[in-house]
């Protein structure tokens, strides 16, 4: 009789810096999300840092880092300096987040764990710079979305 190997259980050391008062974020379901992500995408040790900002904090991010002078979603910033650990952090606009829920018309706390989802594929290696690697991308986005029992009214990512 053939045994499975059971994947490693997930090591995780996630810090949460909440900079913004916009939305009220939920660090137990944050941490599910995290943890949902990076155990479907078989990482078995993380350190990842979440910041979660206002506009004009990510702005300035924005052109200092990618020399673009305007607010984005979320920036993701790889730190692995070892091969076996996952590390990185992810930066969230969570105004932008309600201004595009508001748009989308469904709830600003699924958009923002989106943009966590997003910048967790980022830090596993998904692109999308590409139709087929967004495209990609998506697919890894709505699977976890529908995993995390969270409805947008047009999955989309940042």
């Amino acid at each position: 009789m053939a045994s499975r190997r059971r994947p490693a259980p997930l090591v995780l050391d996630l810090e949460i810096a909440n900079r913004q008062n916009l939305l009220r974020l939920n660090r137990l379901q944050l941490r599910r999300v995290v943890r949902t992500v990076l155990a479907g995408e078989r990482q078995e040790r993380a350190q990842i840092s979440l910041a979660f900002v206002e506009d004009a904090t990510i702005r300035k991010i924005h052109q200092q880092f990618l020399g673009l002078d305007t607010p984005t979603d979320v920036l993701t910033f790889p730190l692995s300096d070892q091969p076996d650990v996952l590390s990185g952090e992810i930066i969230i606009s969570t105004q932008t987040a309600q201004r595009q829920a508001h748009q989308r018309r469904h709830d600003p706390i699924a958009e923002t764990y989106l943009y966590v989802i997003h910048g967790l594929l980022h830090l596993c290696g998904y692109d999308d710079t590409t139709p087929s690697t967004r495209q990609q991308m998506r697919r890894r986005e709505r699977h976890y979305l529908r995993l995390l029992g969270l409805r947008l009214r047009r999955p989309q990512g940042p």
